[in-house]
């Protein structure tokens, strides 16, 4: 039999970032390629990425690009909402 091996993230190329605009609105998940980040700028790269990505989206939409407010990596709990055992129906007898 063949020896299994663990598969490789996926998105191990980019990292997630989430998004709020000044106008309070908020987009999750912005891939921004993880070779552009690090160094002495930290996540700054991130922000002018995103700001091309907005600029694309504008432009294809017609309506103005948002003004960023704060810009976070997304975790993975934002990312995939896990269930606890503890919201689970117990059962009565």
């Amino acid at each position: 039999m063949a020896k299994r091996t663990k598969s490789k993230a996926l998105d191990t190329e980019f990292t997630m970032f989430d998004v709020i605009y000044e106008d309070g609105s908020r987009t999750s998940n912005r891939r921004v390629p993880t070779a552009l980040l690090g160094g002495l700028d930290g996540d700054e790269p991130a922000k002018a990425a995103i700001l091309e990505q907005d600029q694309i989206i504008s432009e294809k939409s017609g309506k103005p690009p948002l003004a960023i407010a704060t810009l976070v990596r997304s975790t993975k709990a934002a990312a995939e909402p896990e269930k606890r055992k503890d919201d689970r129906k117990k059962r009565t007898a």
